[in-house]
């Protein structure tokens, strides 16, 4: 794919970090990148778990810096990466190092709450963050948006759906909006009856109709899980209340996010369902490149249609919007819960419904038990992950341990 870009001069020239340069969205501004005419350096890239992948990408883009989450991989990377001069390292301080490296964007793509540490050292460090991973505010929006205040810097969202609001809100004060709404695709399930959303297995969940998305972003989707923490993140990422955050269901993913103002008009982002459009939008901001991206045709798509979310069928949404309505550290518990509660249900550990029932009841367990504060630091944040992860496992075990007795 390539940008409809000419070479630009040095001094336009934009070094970027790819955090999570093996996944969906870090392939994508990848690229970008490729195709983008020498408008961007990369300077660092960091992966999870494949040497080989990451070792290639690098080569490809002419990193500096290549590093793997996993250690156990630095070897493989180290030979990969044998007669070049880009540097390897692996482990979680390696990754930490990429972000480091000085640079004028990081795309923060790490999936899941791995990508806090990272992204918010980035952030501290006073780089620009184009946010890809949605963990990162739902489980210490707090600490994350005070340091992006205290550091003079920005997160700007990749999410489609906040990238639609950010370019609908424009420069507008938030006491000028009366609502925001977020749209979402109803996935896999939206027209199956409950009955057959409780039979679901892990390859029905991960068929989403209009994305190409990670195995866990999948099946958050497929229960509208998803929706609750893009709900979440919004809260934080625009400084906006739960009662002026709304969530509609719209099957052709054109429309990815609406601001209602109080003169009574509304603006809306549209585009075709392609994730290069909001990458490209971040990595260029302020200014627009021209892409490649697939282009919308309304008169194609014919047809745009507009539901309430169904609460009955799909529970997790009305779990992730009451967590974030009762406050404190809920979002934090919510988000570390179903982490593993997906993670459960990919190895046909518990059903699908019980995904949502398992993130409900760890939110009810720490509210009971008074541990729900808000995290007043990242620190504090990851604290109370891990323990709600271990809680989460203990009751998983207990679930098989009894389910073992019976058969």
């Amino acid at each position: 794919m390539q940008l409809r870009q000419s070479p630009v001069a040095d001094r336009d020239v934009r070094s970027v970090v790819i955090l999570g340069a093996t996944g969906s969205i870090g392939r994508s501004t990848a690229e970008i990148i490729a195709g983008a005419g020498g408008a961007f350096r990369v300077e660092a890239i960091a992966g999870g778990r494949d040497p080989q992948a990451l070792a290639r990408l690098a080569r490809e883009l002419g990193a500096k810096f290549a590093a793997l989450a996993d250690p156990r991989g630095y070897a493989e990377l180290k030979e990969a990466l044998a007669g070049t001069s880009i540097e390897p390292a692996a482990g979680e301080e390696a990754v930490v190092a990429a972000a480091l490296r000085p640079s004028d964007i990081v795309m923060g793509a790490i999936a899941g709450t791995a990508g806090v540490k990272p992204t918010f050292a980035a952030l501290s460090a006073g780089r620009t963050v184009a946010l890809a991973n949605k963990e990162c505010l739902v489980c210490a929006g707090a600490p994350f948006m005070h340091q992006a205040a205290a550091s003079g810097t920005r997160l700007l969202p990749v999410d489609s759906e906040h990238n639609a609001i950010f370019q609908s809100m424009g420069e507008a004060s938030l006491d000028t909006i009366e609502m925001i709404t977020l749209t979402a695709s109803g996935g896999p399930f939206w027209t199956w009856p409950s009955e057959a959303i409780a039979k679901a297995t892990p390859k029905q969940a991960l068929a989403h109709p209009n994305w190409s998305m990670g195995p866990k972003i999948s099946v958050d989707s497929a229960g509208l899980m998803n929706k609750g923490l893009e709900v979440i993140e919004a809260h934080y990422l625009f400084g906006i209340e739960a009662a002026r955050l709304d969530v509609i269901v719209h099957a052709q993913s054109v429309v990815h996010g609406l601001v209602a103002f109080t003169d009574g008009s509304v603006t809306a982002g549209l585009a075709a369902p392609d994730m290069k459009v909001p990458i490209a939008y971040c990595l260029s901001f302020p200014k627009r490149s021209a892409t490649a991206a697939r282009r919308l045709d309304l008169t194609t798509v014919g047809r745009l249609t507009f539901e309430r979310p169904d609460f009955d069928r799909f529970p997790a949404l009305r779990v992730a919007i009451a967590a974030l309505r009762t406050g404190g550290g809920l979002p934090t518990v919510l988000n570390a819960a179903n982490e593993i509660a997906v993670e459960a249900f990919l190895k046909r550990l518990i059903s699908f419904y019980e995904i949502a029932q398992m993130v409900e009841q760890a939110c009810n367990t720490a509210l009971a038990d008074g541990v729900a504060h808000e995290p007043e630091s990242v620190a504090d944040a990851l604290a109370m992950d891990q323990a709600v992860r271990e809680r989460s496992r203990f009751v998983l075990a207990r679930q098989a341990a009894s389910r073992a007795r019976v058969q």
